[in-house]
């Protein structure tokens, strides 16, 4: 009883060592499906971070602009003390002294129509040792409301806001030039995923026929010892093992090779590609018809791509600019209203007979500012002034350069555009036709690869019975192999060419449930 346990003890010791080794080795293997190799380059991509900090940096922009509506405060203090000789004893007996001090605040507002609307109020307050003042020191409070609107250079919600506008597109702009970056990406992923994923299904395939060469070797090796076959087949067979191994290590070189690419393409972490753990892909190519219709193609890639909506809005900030351009060639006319009320108060000295020249003060009524400003936000003193101001510039009358750079800009821009919108026609159009031709090339290796294996299958039988040669069966073998990788190559150049096509409509993105707004969350 003892024994059994012991027995089993130590079997369930070298069952769990053995599963742990296993897992230990598993784990040696970056096993990746492809959205999981996509989200992961996206993550790690400089090229995407940069991108992602465009939007960012736009949105701040945006803000910055719209901060003109913003209002304006300022206000000012002033104090000045002076002396001055007296030239006349009704002014002073030796000198003049005069204290003056003011402050004053002042809110500007700008309008959406270009205008301008301004609220202030200034005080100040003077005393002075000048005889036959009747108020000292003097208090004086004036509230003032300032109009002034363009009505020519400058006038207008468009030209107001040039600056926000600009920036908004801009904002569109990053955006759609982030979505290009990550379309490129996603297509790049997908080249080298697919690649590697050929290259390692291409080594299974290099293997199968190494085994398939062994075993025809292994084979003749028993003829021979029974004397069934003669010695000189074996070289043949021999051979063939040997230019099979070598096909092993050149499909081992190119899993590597594309393995570091892939790597290289994911930028992971220093600490794993320090261990260059062997990628394995997860999933497998699948072959499956795709359908598509080069007008739909080319209608969806014109509406989606986002190089497209990036000349688009760039096309509407160059119009933006010539109106701007345009606008400033004008002269300035102005409409400028002010209203504003003063207000005066302060010690009002009382003279003997009411008669400032006696020179002598029986009394002072106290008065301080409170008094004026009271006056002045009552509006108890009210005047107004309109008047029209033209100011033409010289320079801008005589020199249009920016004028007609913002209209030689917005030509190029449409130029851009067209060029652009050609150059997508023919990507959509190599697309389809890449599509279609590696469809094609798929069914007809496939039927090769089928042919291949049925020719093999008869070719082994006749060997059986004397009726064929080592050399006939291993050239049938060869082109089995051959047949093999050549299918794969072409599944994998379809699914190439499909994604490629995806890119050039613009619709990649959507494929892979990737929107730009997750993207720039995530950052």
């Amino acid at each position: 009883m003892f024994r059994r346990i012991a027995c089993l003890f130590v079997i369930a010791i070298l069952f769990g060592s053995s599963l742990a080794w296993a897992q230990e080795k598993e784990e040696k293997v970056l096993a990746l499906t492809l959205e999981e190799t996509i989200l992961r380059t996206l993550k790690n991509n400089y090229g995407v971070a940069i991108q992602i900090l465009g939007p960012e940096i736009e949105s701040l922009a945006i803000k910055k602009a719209k901060e003109q509506y913003l209002p304006n405060l300022a206000f000012g203090y002033d104090k000045r003390d002076t002396e001055s000789a007296s030239y006349s004893w009704l002014d002073a007996a030796e000198q003049v002294q005069t204290e003056y001090y003011s402050y004053d605040a002042q809110v500007t507002q700008l309008l959406p129509t270009g205008g301008q609307l301004g609220v202030s109020l200034s005080n100040y307050r003077n005393f002075t040792t000048s005889k036959f003042q009747t108020v000292n020191p003097r208090y004086s409070s004036t509230v003032r409301l300032d109009f002034r609107q363009p009505f020519l250079r400058g006038f207008g919600t468009k030209m107001t806001n040039y600056n926000i506008h600009i920036s908004q597109n801009n904002y569109e702009i990053s955006q759609n030039d982030l979505e290009a970056t990550v379309a490129d990406i996603i297509d790049v992923v997908t080249q080298a995923y697919w690649n590697l994923a050929y290259s390692i299904e291409n080594l299974k395939v290099r293997q199968q026929a190494l085994d398939l060469a062994r075993d025809l070797l292994a084979k003749n090796q028993r003829a021979v010892e029974v004397g069934t076959l003669a010695p000189i087949e074996i070289l043949s067979a021999q051979a063939e093992v040997a230019t099979r191994e070598a096909d092993i290590l050149s499909a081992e070189a190119e899993v590597k090779n594309n393995e570091d690419r892939l790597r290289t393409i994911i930028n992971l972490p220093d600490e794993e590609m320090k261990l260059a753990l062997p990628i394995k892909p997860l999933d497998t190519p699948k072959f499956e018809e795709r359908q598509t219709d080069v007008n739909e193609a080319l209608m969806t890639a014109l509406e989606n791509r986002p190089e497209l909506k990036s000349l688009r809005i760039g096309l509407k900030n160059q119009d933006l600019t010539v109106s701007y351009t345009k606008n400033q060639l004008f002269p300035d006319l102005s409409l400028t209203a002010s209203y504003w009320s003063p207000g005066i108060a302060g010690d009002q000295i009382i003279y003997e007979n009411n008669n400032p020249l006696t020179g002598k003060i029986i009394g002072v009524v106290p008065g301080g500012i409170g008094g004026a400003v009271a006056d002045a936000l009552g509006f108890k003193y009210q005047n107004w002034s309109v008047g029209l101001t033209l100011d033409i510039p010289l320079n801008s009358m005589f020199s249009k350069a920016a004028y007609t750079q913002a209209r030689l800009n917005l030509e190029q821009a449409v130029l851009r555009l067209k060029n652009q919108e050609q150059t997508i026609y023919l990507e959509i159009r190599n697309g389809v036709r890449n599509v279609e031709t590696n469809y094609k090339r798929v069914q007809s290796y496939r039927v090769a690869r089928e042919l291949a294996d049925q020719k093999l299958k008869a070719e082994e039988e006749k060997l059986k019975v004397g009726l064929s040669t080592n050399f006939i069966v291993l050239t049938y073998q060869r082109d089995l192999s051959n047949a093999r990788s050549s299918e794969l190559r072409a599944i994998v150049d379809y699914i190439i060419s499909v994604s490629s096509l995806e890119k050039a409509m613009g619709t990649n993105l959507e494929n892979h449930n990737i929107t730009i707004d997750e993207m720039m969350s995530v950052s």
